[in-house]
């Protein structure tokens, strides 16, 4: 498709600067319905995109993210001129949503897409104590933390790179699981995994140490047990300016000190 002839959305965060961002962008370049859009220009930081993604779940038209937000991992230097050029020029980066299934000590089952991490965290003072498979095999009987994650290969630079676990390249069939302060067994460090793992938390003691898990933005509180594995059926695009690849980034990211 030609430059003139593509379909451009323009979407914003709440912040101001994000809002009148889109005002000038839609000046200068028109703009159409996301839901007819061949691309969206995502205005905002890493939160706002991860929400992008997730309301384009159905129709997954790539998304182009400018930093009119603070971290901008997942964004592109925001600059006005030349956006169809940009966007005729840009890589794509393809990833993959974890799917969390999460029954609650109420016998609910919960269901959400995770295209960062799914995260267990304690819910009071008290540490969490799980129980940890891996494709129906126990993995470690009982780890006392204040929570464990797994992370897709985009994700690995979020929550997952705070709480010390691996930097992962994009293209690696590979899932990060990741304690969060671990207090026993102190030395785990958490491990990777094939993409098509399935991983089990069971939460022990779930009167005493309440627990609640989290989808990217999607929580449900109280967990009993909870079911990740990777949903291969959905693929979502990114768009990168050339030269400044998600790969590229990812790979920066680890020679930063």
């Amino acid at each position: 498709m030609s430059q003139p002839d593509l379909q451009i959305a323009f979407t914003a965060s709440d912040r101001p600067e994000a809002q009148s961002a889109c005002e000038r962008l839609k000046g200068l370049y028109g703009g159409v319905d996301p839901a007819v859009a061949d691309v969206i220009v995502a205005l905002g930081g890493d939160g706002f995109m991860l929400e992008t993604l997730h309301t384009n779940l159905e129709r997954r038209t790539p998304v182009f993210g400018m930093n009119r937000g603070s971290v901008g991992f997942l964004m592109n230097d925001y600059e006005e001129s030349g956006l169809r050029e940009r966007l005729a020029m840009a890589g794509r980066a393809v990833i993959h949503p974890l799917q969390m299934d999460a029954w609650t000590e109420a016998g609910q089952v919960h269901s959400g897409l995770a295209i960062n991490e799914v995260s267990l965290l304690r819910q009071t003072r008290q540490s969490a104590k799980l129980r940890i498979s891996v494709d129906g095999r126990v993995r470690l009987d009982e780890l006392a933390c204040d929570g464990c994650l797994v992370a897709t290969a985009a994700g690995s630079t979020a929550y997952n790179l705070s709480a010390h676990g691996p930097i992962i390249p994009l293209d690696a069939p590979i899932l990060a699981l990741t304690p969060i302060s671990a207090f026993r067994p102190r030395r785990w460090r958490g491990a990777l995994l094939p993409h098509t793992a399935k991983v089990r938390f069971e939460v022990l003691e779930p009167d005493k140490r309440p627990v609640s898990a989290t989808a990217d933005s999607f929580e449900v509180r109280r967990v009993a047990a909870v079911e990740v594995r990777e949903r291969r059926d959905i693929a979502l695009t990114m768009l990168f300016d050339a030269g400044r690849s998600f790969e590229e980034r990812v790979l920066a990211e680890q020679f930063t000190a």
